[in-house]
């Protein structure tokens, strides 16, 4: 395979629990990440990952088109926008920095590949909170959003169609698992459309002058992700193609 170096960002959070028996109560909290085991498969098929947590982002985000370069794409998975547009040093200081968005847009516009995979803070996510049409990543990423929650619950199980069997990403993969639920969006008019589900959009690339780009409709790990999902023989070849392709 080819080396390809990523940077992968989001897919954590922090839990704060209430516990209350009877009369008293305490509170507790704990950290979670979710694409440990995407990221171990990655790994283990020769992928240079470097991982930022979404509460990193809001601190260690490269400030340089420079810094970027050096990946060959950049993955965001369930984090919103305002995580990346509210740095800490401009949200607490006031201080003027540069857009992190317009960052990875410039990257993408100079050859970079840009994967969006989908989550309740993916593309616009719950409440719309994610909010990313309103953005300038709407721009680069290859489907038209949705103005509000475009979250479809699928607590029975929905397969994806492979609609493109030749494709270098989806060439072999063979039937889909199903998933819980996913985010809806239509492909924009250039772009191709590889994966369908429920006659939506699922799986689709497209590019934005020099670079390549990818949008993943669901989950990469759970809930969406469903256990019938992370088990599937292709689970691995699946994101080794679509990071390949887009590094190619």
């Amino acid at each position: 395979m080819l080396i390809v170096k990523i940077l992968f960002i989001g897919e954590s959070w922090t839990i704060h629990m209430i516990h209350t028996k009877g009369f008293d109560s305490f509170e507790s909290t704990k950290y979670e990440e979710g694409a440990t085991y995407l990221l171990n498969r990655l790994r283990d098929s020769g992928v240079d990952v470097d991982y930022m947590p979404a509460h990193e982002v809001q601190v260690h985000f490269p400030n340089s088109r420079e810094e970027l370069a050096k990946y060959d794409s950049i993955v965001i998975s369930d984090v919103g926008s305002n995580t990346f547009l509210l740095q800490n040093s401009t949200f607490y200081e006031m201080q003027i920095v540069p857009n992190a968005l317009s960052l990875i847009r410039d990257y993408v516009q100079n050859g970079g590949g840009l994967l969006m995979i989908g989550g309740y803070l993916s593309f616009m996510g719950i409440e719309g909170k994610a909010n990313y049409k309103n953005t300038v990543l709407a721009d680069v990423l290859p489907v038209e959003m949705r103005e509000k929650d475009d979250r479809i619950e699928k607590p029975e199980g929905v397969h994806p169609i492979t609609k493109d069997h030749q494709h270098t990403i989806t060439k072999g993969l063979g039937e889909w698992p199903r998933f819980l639920g996913y985010n809806q969006f239509a492909a924009k008019s250039d772009a191709d459309v590889l994966v369908e589900i429920e006659s939506n959009p699922f799986l689709v690339v497209g590019t934005y002058q020099k670079g390549k780009t990818a949008c993943f409709a669901s989950d990469c790990a759970p809930h969406w992700g469903s256990k019938e999902f992370m088990d599937w023989n292709q689970y691995q070849t699946l994101w080794v193609n679509i990071l390949e392709y887009l590094g190619n």
